[in-house]
């Protein structure tokens, strides 16, 4: 499993309130939360990301409170993946949960840029900056937890698991 895309960077402690900020937690659609995301720490994200985009941020991304909303509007919004030196464990829980890659490493989020081309492999935890012809080995996703992305999260990982018994 790979994904490649264009970088948006972020610095530390980007918390799940700037990434979905709480006044629009009325809906739970994730069309609907695609169009907030990140819209109180970069208003213009939304017109920018495509599909396949990766986030890169440094340390303790995703901290906060420990909703949902937050990984599903980034994952909605285009994000193939999000590397950062470290994340805040919910928001890692809650990313795997629902089929959004995340993966720490922190040579890659200290040395990525905005606007880099990053490729990711999952299986080996390589990622490759592209644009600056440099690669790094982030942490690989363990095979239960690649299975869990391939579903597109961890209840369609289940039901697919009831179906083949």
């Amino acid at each position: 499993m790979k994904a490649h895309g264009m970088v948006h960077k972020y610095g530390d402690n980007v918390d799940t309130d700037v990434i979905i900020p709480a006044r629009y937690l009325n809906s739970s659609d994730p069309k609907e939360l695609a169009k907030k995301c990140m819209e109180d720490i970069d208003k213009e994200f939304v017109n920018r990301v495509n599909l396949g985009d990766i986030i890169v941020a440094n340390k303790n991304f995703g901290c906060g409170s420990s909703r949902e909303h937050a990984p599903i509007a980034m994952k909605a919004s285009g994000i193939s993946c999000v590397i950062a030196e470290t994340f805040a464990r919910i928001f890692y829980r809650n990313s795997i949960n629902i089929g959004l890659p995340i993966i720490e490493c922190k040579e890659a989020a200290r040395d990525i840029d905005a606007g880099n081309e990053v490729e990711i492999d999952f299986d080996s935890g390589i990622i490759t900056n592209l644009t600056k012809g440099t690669s790094y080995r982030g942490q690989a996703f363990p095979e239960f937890m690649q299975k869990i992305m391939k579903a597109d999260g961890l209840i369609n990982y289940i039901n697919e698991q009831q179906e083949t018994e």
